[in-house]
């Protein structure tokens, strides 16, 4: 009887494999490049940008409502507060409640989801019927209720609610994943050797579940941010705090767009769609270097293109006595 050769090896081979994939996203895939110098100047402005503002993002003046000048480059709100320094001090909370949010919903989506596609029996069932609870229960309605009753409004409070509402379509998909790999050879394999539980489900899937959890993440954050702003809006977190979602609160209580102080709401809301299209254009990189089917029909349509291509013809030599009579190739056209 042949050994059982132990598959610890694989999941380090397979977490490798997708590491060198990801190096590779920004030289394949024009779209996650262009994602993610975005994204990475969006991390820039958080982490400097309340270095970086002019003036006091609360600091009023007597100019009131001004358009964008060399003083103020994104002008001033009704108050005289400089809209460029609210924009650079606000993105800093608006990225930290979106990834923190995000990476919550995503760890809560794993521990149920991956448990409920692998474990058999009341528990795996038990635990998929939770998470469609959450599933079918509008999320933006359940947030503002939650958020309306509760007594704290701040950005700890706003991360933890976004988190609690929107993990449960991703443990969904990742209970459909992990029940197409329960019964791959390595995991059979893994059972037949004893491994434990948590570490056939944590450590033996994990790096094939890598591409779904990295995907969650990404949409997730969009979902976060969007809500925070939403919330913000309705001012039901702590406009105190600058971040997009108070910007265009204040910018809507002052009916910014009734007078036409278009540099007050448009700086704000072009800084939410132009993130959200940044995490969109990263994970549309990512399906494409790692989905089979998006591989093949690119190398198809690459290998289409090529073939319509007209071949060149082949170019006439001069001979000795100056005709030109013979091609490149040594054969003469008139025989």
């Amino acid at each position: 009887m042949s050994a059982i050769v132990s598959p610890a090896a694989l999941p380090k081979d397979v977490a490798a494999r997708w590491l060198r994939r990801c190096l590779e996203l920004p030289r394949k895939s024009p779209k996650a490049t262009v994602g993610t110098v975005i994204l990475l100047v969006f991390v820039v402005l958080a982490i400097v940008g309340p270095y970086l503002a002019p003036h006091d993002p609360s600091a009023t003046s007597v100019t009131g409502l001004r358009g964008p000048s060399s003083a103020h480059l994104l002008g001033t709100t009704q108050k005289g507060e400089d809209v460029l320094s609210q924009l650079l001090v606000g993105t800093g909370p608006s990225l930290e409640i979106g990834f923190l949010a995000s990476a919550l919903a995503t760890i809560l989506s794993m521990l149920v989801g991956i448990p409920s596609g692998y474990l058999a029996g009341a528990t795996g069932e038990l635990l998929s019927s939770f998470a469609n609870v959450f599933l079918v229960i509008p999320a933006l309605p359940l947030i503002i209720v939650i958020v309306a009753y509760l007594p704290s409004h701040g950005n700890f409070v706003t991360t933890v609610v976004i988190a609690v509402t929107g993990w449960a379509w991703g443990a969904r998909v990742l209970r459909a994943q992990t029940l197409s790999l329960r019964n791959r050879d390595h995991i059979v394999a893994a059972r037949a050797l004893g491994e434990r539980t948590w570490r056939i489900m944590f450590v033996e899937m994990m790096p094939a579940l890598l591409p779904v959890i990295l995907s969650e993440f990404l949409f997730t954050t969009v979902f976060a941010i969007v809500t925070m702003a939403g919330l913000a809006f309705l001012g039901l977190t702590d406009i105190s705090v600058w971040n997009w979602g108070t910007m265009l609160y204040w910018a809507q209580n002052a009916q910014a767009f009734t007078l036409g102080a278009w540099w007050w709401y448009v700086p704000p809301g072009l800084c939410i769609a132009l993130l959200g299209m940044a995490l969109g254009l990263i994970n549309f990189g990512i399906d494409e270097l790692i989905n089979p089917r998006l591989r093949i029909q690119q190398a198809t349509s690459r290998a289409s293109r090529l073939h319509r291509r007209p071949a060149k013809p082949p170019a006439l030599a001069t001979s000795p006595s100056g005709s030109d009579n013979f091609r490149t190739d040594g054969s003469n056209p008139r025989r």
